[in-house]
This record gives structure tokens, sequence and C-alpha cells, in this order.
């Protein structure tokens, strides 16, 4: 089977460097191809990479893709789907680490599973310890549960709860993290790449909607695993945690998704949910003198776009190219 892996890099070399150390052991020169797509990231990211790969003599199976623009996660992982033409794409965060044996068990469930269009492994820290990686959708009523953040209302709508805990067995999940994922070519070629009018965030949950509304199976794979660092590419969940205001993108990008899959009227509905749910929490810390869960200005900031959320980020030189090389082009990592 061919196979592309494309990695996107933001000002994080020495991550890249670290992930394709743990690859060379996994690569079949010739079969498999990997991508590095540098987003723009105005430093000297490609030239330390290059290096490594000079170094290293990773020449026959890296290349690296300077991007004109950072056009955010959905567009560098599609110019690196668009270099080269494969079997199946390994979407591979920069941040992180590729077990012994990960690769091929995943290849191999993708031939024992033809009604699987998306294959996941298991996320972990450095210490085996496991992390959520799959999910189910995003929904009005789970924004409704997140922002009321009480047992009164989860409940009894647990079964519209986001995060589903994680699993020693293969499961099929609605959605699954993107920090690793297989796709098969035919899902690409049925639905399209990744939607660019994601900067980041949310575009992982709108490619999985798109390829299981088309009949494809996501699939989680346990026993391949991958050590998932977290946060190399920004600081958006580390202001989460920290309850901080994270950046304006990931509010740009729910405002996105509900409108896509609810429509613009189930965007404003979703949007009054998640205030009914807040005051019900922000009265429960009023009474039980409790620190808010929610992010500063999340109350505001949830309305992001909600005027215009299909409007595309405003990047220089934007490519809306959609299809697949026709040709297999291995031949250019050599």
């Amino acid at each position: 089977m061919l196979l592309a892996i494309v990695i996107v890099n933001y000002r994080t070399p020495k991550l890249v460097i670290d992930c394709l150390y743990s690859l060379q052991s996994e690569i079949e020169v010739g079969s498999h191809a990997v991508i590095v797509v540098d987003n723009a990231s105005g430093d000297n990211s490609v030239e330390q990479i290059q290096q490594a790969i000079t170094d290293n003599n990773w020449s026959q199976w890296v290349q690296i893709l300077p991007s004109p623009v950072n056009g955010g996660f959905s567009a560098g992982n599609n110019l690196g789907i668009k270099a080269v033409a494969a079997d199946a794409y390994l979407l591979l965060n920069s941040d992180t680490i590729v077990r012994d044996g990960a690769i091929n068990l995943l290849l191999k469930v993708m031939v024992n599973h033809p009604e699987a269009g998306l294959i996941s492994p298991r996320l972990e820290w450095p210490d085996a310890t496991p992390q959520i990686s799959c999910f189910r959708y995003r929904s009005p009523i789970s924004e409704f549960i997140g922002a009321a953040k009480t047992d009164l209302i989860t409940q009894p709508l647990k079964s519209y709860e986001v995060h589903i805990p994680v699993s020693d067995s293969p499961i099929e999940p609605e959605w699954t993290s993107f920090a690793c994922v297989l796709i098969r070519r035919e899902v690409i070629e049925q639905i399209g790449l990744m939607d660019e009018g994601y900067f980041m965030y949310f575009e992982d949950i709108d490619f999985c909607r798109r390829a299981r509304n088309a009949g494809w199976q996501i699939l989680h794979f346990p026993e391949a695993r991958i050590v998932h660092l977290r946060g190399g590419s920004g600081s958006v969940k580390a202001d989460l945690i920290a309850r901080k205001r994270p950046k304006p993108y990931l509010y740009a990008s729910r405002s996105r998704y509900f409108a896509t899959f609810y429509g613009k009227t189930g965007l404003w509905f979703t949007n009054l949910l998640w205030l009914t749910g807040r005051t019900i929490s922000f009265l429960r810390e009023l009474v039980g003198n409790k620190k808010p869960h929610t992010c500063e200005y999340e109350e505001q900031d949830i309305w992001t776009n909600w005027v215009n959320p299909m409007k595309l980020p405003l990047l220089p030189g934007r490519d809306n190219m959609t299809e697949l090389p026709s040709k297999i082009l291995l031949s250019k990592t050599k």
C-alpha cells in the first residue's frame, strides 16, 4: 500500500525532527513517503528540518514543502495531501512520537476493514497513560450540557456528552482526533479535502461527519499507539485548561461548524442554549461559592462570526483546488 504521511509544522522544528526519528524504523522506502509542510513559520524551521533530513540520509522518504502562507491546519494538510498521490494518507501532528509497529497495524486494519474510511490509533502520554481521543458529535444539546456543568442535567442527557471514555477494544466513534488519523484515498475522492474555512479546530469533526454522512465508518484501533505530547501547535488547549481567553479562531471555527451542520438559525439556537446552561452554572457558583468553569469572555466570544459564519479566512493566494493528484508521485521524495 502506498502511504503518504503528512506532518504540518508551524515553528516546531525540534518536535518535527523527533517525530521523524520515530518514523525512520517504520518507513518502507518506495512505498511510504513523508511530506513535512511548513506553514510559513517565518523562522528557521525549514532550514533546521532540511538539515536533519540531510544529516540522517532521510531524503529518500522525506521532503519538506514550504507553504507561502499560514492557512491553518486544514490548508497545511491539504497541501501535503495534494503533493503526493497515495492509497492512504496518515495525518500526523508534529508533537507526536510513533510507537513501534503502529503504522503497520493501522494499514492492516484498513485492508481488513474496507468499510472504515478513517482509522485512528490510541493517543497516549509518554508514560503510556491513554488520552481521550474519541468523541460524539458536538451538538446544541452538548453545548448546553457543557455550559451548565451539573449532574442534574448531564445524567439525563449523557448520550449527548462529547467525550467517549478510553476503550481498550476497537470502537466506532462519531469522530476522532486528527492528531493522528489514517484516511483512505477513496474518502477524499468522494467528499473532498478538509475544509480550509477552519483555521484550526473543528476541522476534524467536520471531516468525520461528512465521511460518515457519505457512508464511511470511523474506526478507533487502540492496539496501535502514538505518543501525543499536546500543545505543540498552539496555546489554545493550555488556555482552555487555565480558563484564559483563547485565540479568536477557536470561536470562528465553532461558528462555522454549527452553521454548516445545523444552519445559521441552529448556530443562534446553540448559543442561546449555551447561555441558558451558563446561567444555571453561574447561579450555582453564586450559591456554592465556586469558581467559573468557562473561559474569560466566552459569553461574548461564542458569537464570533455569527453574522457570517461561513466567511473564509482572508489569506493571500488561497488555493481552491480540491482534486487529488492522479499519478503516483513518490519519486518526488527521492
